[in-house]
């Protein structure tokens, strides 16, 4: 079959085909070696001519060990033979306690891919395809093998899948049945079974960043607002003397300034009892008692209106505001624990747009009434049940509940996004995998408890958005170049990796590409890879639905992988129209 070699380029050689127009054709993309004293190198068959069989070289084994590259080309007297069973095994790997079978090699019948795990899984992955071209399965058949795996068992993973059409739930509910020790939990906007849970965010865990995502912020000047409203809202939440004293001092300058203001004396009467609406305490509420010389009146009664147009007891309610400013007062620091809602949320940013006199200024009032339209419009629908107060939690607590089903370690935790809009989904996902991210990143032992985030249809929320802009980052990015180190690391599943930010595409390491057609995800990341050759480019564009194509530090070279389907399978396959359609009569 294989013949001298003709010539030999910068990377390929041109070798005589001995077999003529009858040479194996089955022979194509198999592995061969040249062979010379003190010289192995491995080449791939790319093309079968009746008169030259062409073959790429790959890389070189030292010492028994495969490495990627070839420095020094192949001696034209070298002997050409196909790889041997030794040296494929160091190519594809073996199953044990640090690897697991991954999938079939479509080159190689019977030889199973089983990358390390660590190779692959400390890394960032990137699994790309058409829809249709089985990356759900593949996904699927990926976990399963995972706990499968009778070398090691997997106690201790930590697999979230943020699940855009609650396709993995058939796939993974059986998981304990693979070994008792083993537990699922799955967490969705539409609690229906018995053992699912609730979506829930505890709002005291929400920063500055979460809350601008949430009420989809968008120019510099709201940031301020929601920094004044998220610190207020901590702040009222607490029932201490000093927290009681400080808000009484902060309504009291707000009531002093509007009755100071040269507005009517009907809209000042207005605005003070909007705050008093929105925030009250014991002191300065409706039925506040005021004492006056010989009488007392309430705090309502001290706004009547006169025949004059002037409030009835405008010095009495002055004197009773000014008891309780204080000078010299300095600003209460936030408290350590502390726990509100959304609608304390949205009652401190009223007392926030009225005591700083943000009617005065148009832009920073218009600024503040689209926060407050965006948080009305959570507040009355199902989104607002996704986000709640049921007591100071630290972050740390938080994180394990949702590990924990029933007293038991959850390894995979499935999170259902289907009954929710993409606008409000995305930010879930990006405030949730930011706590995921903090919570590694403040571990006392770095990257002791790895966390990985699968992202089904990964580009409706990996997107070129405005985070950068509006607050110098985007989640998705700074885990992408920073969450390998402390162990938070990401699975980026798409159909329209075109779509991805390529910040992040850049730092996949590892890749499972299924069918792709579309000519610009196919350029897309040609150009984002460089080292990806224009032959694993081609081979991805005829793969049978269940293949892909593995390449990255996981693999010695790039494979063509046969994924066998789950067992069970996700809720991912097409609509039986035909099925649907006919009727039995």
């Amino acid at each position: 079959m294989f013949g001298k070699i003709k010539y030999i380029s910068e990377s390929m050689a041109y070798i005589e085909n001995l077999g003529g127009e009858k040479g194996a054709t089955d022979l194509m993309n198999v592995n061969v070696i040249f062979e010379a004293p003190d010289q192995r190198i491995l080449g791939e068959i790319t093309e079968i001519n009746p008169d030259e069989i062409r073959i790429r070289f790959l890389g070189e084994y030292l010492d028994g060990h495969y490495v990627n590259g070839v420095i020094r080309k192949p001696l034209l007297s070298s002997k050409i033979r196909i790889i041997n069973n030794e040296e494929l095994m160091e190519l594809v790997g073996t199953p044990s306690a640090k690897s697991f079978i991954l999938g079939e090699s479509a080159i190689y019948k019977k030889y199973n891919i089983c990358p390390n795990i660590n190779s692959l899984l400390s890394n960032h992955i990137g699994i790309f395809g058409n829809t249709g071209s089985g990356k759900s399965c593949g996904v699927a058949r990926i976990v399963q093998n995972l706990f499968l795996n009778p070398h090691m068992l997997s106690y201790n993973a930590n697999i979230f899948v943020f699940d855009a059409y609650g396709e993995y739930k058939n796939a993974f509910g059986s998981i304990n049945n693979i070994n008792p020790n083993y537990s699922y939990k799955f967490i969705t906007t539409n609690p229906i079974d018995s053992d699912d849970f609730l979506l829930q965010i505890p709002v005291n865990l929400l920063n500055l960043d979460d809350f601008a995502l949430l009420l989809q912020a968008t120019n510099h000047s709201q940031l301020p607002i929601i920094e004044r409203t998220l610190r207020l809202s901590k702040i009222f939440s607490q029932q201490s003397e000093d927290s009681i004293k400080y808000k009484n001092h902060l309504i009291a300058k707000a009531l002093l300034a509007i009755l100071f203001s040269n507005q009517t004396t009907a809209r000042k009467k207005n605005e003070v009892f909007q705050i008093i609406e929105v925030c009250h305490t014991n002191e300065f509420n409706f039925d506040s008692q005021i004492a006056g010389l010989g009488y007392t009146r309430t705090f309502s009664e001290c706004f009547e209106i006169d025949s004059n147009g002037n409030f009835g007891e405008s010095v009495l309610i002055t004197e009773y505001i000014l008891k309780h400013i204080e000078d010299n007062y300095e600003e209460l620091p936030e408290p350590a624990e502390y726990d509100f809602s959304l609608v304390d949320f949205a009652n401190a940013l009223e007392f926030t747009m009225i005591s700083e006199g943000f009617q005065s200024n148009t832009n920073m009032y218009n600024d503040a009434m689209i926060l407050k339209v965006r948080l009305s419009t959570i507040l009355n629908t199902k989104v607002k049940k996704y986000f709640c107060n049921n007591g100071y939690i630290s972050i740390d607590k938080y994180v394990s509940s949702l590990v924990v089903k029933n007293g038991k370690k959850a390894q995979i935790i499935n999170i259902n996004l289907e009954d929710i809009d993409d606008t409000y989904a995305k930010v879930i996902v990006k405030i949730m995998s930011r706590i995921f991210f903090d919570f590694c990143k403040n571990l006392e032992q770095r990257a002791s408890i790895p966390f990985h985030i699968f992202l089904e249809e990964a580009h409706r929320y990996i997107q070129h958005d405005n985070d950068t802009y509006l607050l110098g980052y985007n989640i998705f990015e700074r885990i992408a170049k920073e969450g390998r180190k402390y162990g938070t690391l990401l699975g980026i599943i798409s159909q329209r990796p075109v779509e991805i930010s390529d910040t992040v595409i850049s730092q996949v390491s590892n890749f499972l590409i299924f069918k792709m057609t579309h000519p610009k995800d196919i350029k897309y990341i040609e150009e984002m890879l460089p080292n990806i050759s224009a032959d694993v480019i081609e081979k991805q564009k005829t793969l049978q639905p269940g293949s892909c194509v593995g390449f990255g530090s996981a693999f010695k070279i790039p494979m063509i992988i046969r994924m066998q389907l789950p067992d069970p399978l996700p809720y991912s396959s097409n609509c039986d129209v035909s099925e649907r359609w006919n009727v039995q009569k």
